[in-house]
């Protein structure tokens, strides 16, 4: 998926520039990484603010369009107005297709309703972890990881080692070495392992 980020050069630079801008619907923002400089940049609040809501924009090479030259950046940082749903700031780096990065990337689950540990054993799923760290060229970056949970039972749970990464894709050495676990399956608090799991009551005779 080619994501593009329309940006222009922001000349103006400091707090009351960037509060001017911020009134005027822009968001300050920088690009740094490479060979080349850092250039601060402003780009439109509410197509940036859309973007953000988009998974696929936080776990992608984008393509930034500053004033009509592109590069290939990813988006590394992105600072929030407290309490309004106001984006403030936001960074990206350079990425070169030769080079390895590292991202976070999400995890969708999938199978969850016909595991034998939910259909069956009235256990319920517990995601551990909604991403993880990965390393790979710019190139084999995928939007996702997907978590099978079909062959899950009661008490077990599925670790980082024993997801199928895309090719070329492998997980940091931290991630490798602690092997976490991602999703589980256990009993809803109260239940022990003998008890079925509750039905819902019928409702009452008029």
């Amino acid at each position: 998926m080619n994501i593009e980020v329309i940006a222009a050069k922001r000349e103006l630079q400091g707090t009351g520039a960037s509060r001017r801008l911020r009134h005027a619907g822009k968001v300050p923002g920088i690009v740094y990484g490479g060979a080349a400089a850092p250039v601060q940049i402003e780009l439109d609040h509410n197509a940036l603010y859309h973007a953000l809501r988009k998974e696929a924009f936080h776990a992608s090479v984008l393509s930034l369009n500053v004033d009509g030259v592109k590069e290939s950046v990813l988006l590394r940082d992105t600072q929030w107005h407290p309490y309004r749903q106001q984006v403030l700031h936001v960074d990206f780096q350079r990425v070169d297709k030769t080079h390895k990065i590292h991202v976070k990337v999400p995890l969708h689950f999938l199978n969850e309703d016909t595991a034998p540990g939910v259909k069956t054993g009235g256990g319920k799923v517990s995601h551990v972890v909604t991403e993880l760290d990965v390393t790979c060229l710019p190139g084999n970056l995928p939007e996702f990881i997907t978590v099978d949970m079909g062959a899950l039972e009661l008490g077990q749970s599925i670790h980082a080692n024993d997801l199928a990464l895309p090719e070329g894709v492998e997980l940091v050495a931290h991630i490798q070495h602690e092997n976490p676990a991602v999703a589980t399956i256990t009993l809803p608090k109260g239940m022990k392992s003998d008890e079925p799991a509750p039905e819902t009551p019928a409702a009452p005779a008029a």
